[in-house]
């Protein structure tokens, strides 16, 4: 399990902007900008995956305030996290794990066995630093469960 102290895993996946533009994404090329701040999340579309992200939204403020950024990754496709984005006026990038790569380097995978879903992302926010050290790490075994914002913003000042 990925855990604060590590170096977080290295990956390459499709992104959809707040301009609505899909780029590809890799975590590398992000550091040194500013701590980064990864925001798993089982599924586009559902209730508490919503609440989460516009509450990264309305509190993204205080994050870039932090000089961080911060990116929603969940396994939908990109054109599926641009719908939900629009939808939910979300304003900042989602990146799309078709490939589940991401949620297995962050050991960040869960399956709803009794609805016969696996591999989705669990509810997780890790903060990276410059150098590529995770510096927070939340993950949560419930999905509905949302995490502690102002624990994340202050993790992303400190970062």
């Amino acid at each position: 399990m990925v855990q604060v102290g590590d170096a977080a895993p290295d990956f390459t996946a499709p992104m959809r902007s707040p301009t609505g533009e899909i780029t590809e994404f890799t975590l590398s090329d992000e550091l040194g900008d500013g701590p980064v701040v990864l925001a798993f999340f089982p599924g586009a579309f559902t209730s508490v995956c919503t609440g989460e992200m516009t509450t990264f939204r309305d509190r993204l403020d205080g994050l870039a305030d932090a000089g961080s950024s911060l990116y929603g990754v969940s396994i939908d496709s990109p054109f599926s996290l641009g719908e939900f984005a629009e939808q939910n006026e979300l304003n900042f990038p989602l990146i799309g794990d078709t490939n589940k790569e991401v949620i297995e380097a962050y050991d960040v995978v869960m399956d709803f066995a009794d609805l016969g879903i696996s591999g989705v992302a669990k509810r997780s926010v890790f903060v990276i630093d410059d150098d590529g050290e995770i510096t927070y790490a939340w993950i949560s075994d419930d999905p509905g469960v949302e995490p502690d914002y102002d624990e994340v913003e202050s993790a992303a000042n400190d970062a």
